[in-house]
């Protein structure tokens, strides 16, 4: 069953965010007036620029997004959007928080199948490669590029294999608006340095290359 449609006027789902910002859509858009995912509004209030993938973006946290909110109905579309605020401040530094991510959603996607061996051995993996990190002195340079070839190697087709699974759900709308409500707040929880920034006049927005 769907997530009930939350009651509150556009106006009170906007607050706290500032006048102007686009309309909520699906998809990438190739400009503000046709309105923008959650990432892009998030791009625009961090950096000014209209991207679905702004730069200093955790590429695990932007491609749950991107997906949660071209998968959801549009009410449930509306109720995440001042999530967007809180996208743009998001900014974790832990190396863990990707995989331990990954295995969230692959875990809620094992609550729907849970005698599927491919999503828990998907989650031991996620959680193995947690651990490791968790004790790993690597060189900043070379921990960026080993995690960036994780996700886009692993990392995403667990993620995408999870997120098949959770959209199929009857009550998926619920389902992944709190998956990505909560890897907010858990990635705001390991987040340094300035949040929020304001950037030049937007630009246009990428192909959803690769999203899940």
């Amino acid at each position: 069953m769907p997530a009930t449609p939350d009651p509150r006027p556009p106006e009170a789902l906007r607050a706290g965010l500032p006048d102007g910002l686009p309309t909520p859509g699906r998809f990438a858009h190739l400009h503000p007036d046709d309105g923008a995912c959650l990432m892009e509004a998030a791009a625009l209030l961090a950096t000014g620029r209209f991207t679905d993938s702004p730069p200093g973006s955790n590429p695990v946290l932007a491609a749950l997004a991107r997906a949660v909110n071209d998968s959801v109905s549009e009410p449930t579309r509306r109720a995440l959007w001042p999530l967007a605020a809180d996208l743009a401040g998001a900014r974790p530094v832990d190396r863990t928080y990707s995989p331990l991510l990954i295995g969230a959603v692959v875990d809620a996607a094992r609550r729907l199948r849970p005698g599927s061996r491919r999503l828990k051995r998907r989650g031991t993996v996620c959680r193995a490669r947690a651990d490791r990190l968790a004790h790993a002195r690597t060189p900043e340079a070379l921990a960026r590029i080993a995690d960036l070839l994780w996700w886009r190697g692993p990392g995403h087709h667990h993620l995408e294999h999870a997120l098949r699974v959770l959209s199929a759900a009857p009550d998926a709308d619920l389902r992944l608006s709190q998956l990505l409500r909560q890897a907010v707040v858990d990635a705001r929880a390991t987040t340094s340095g300035p949040s929020v920034t304001t950037g030049g006049p937007p630009g246009r927005s990428p192909a959803r290359a690769g999203r899940p």
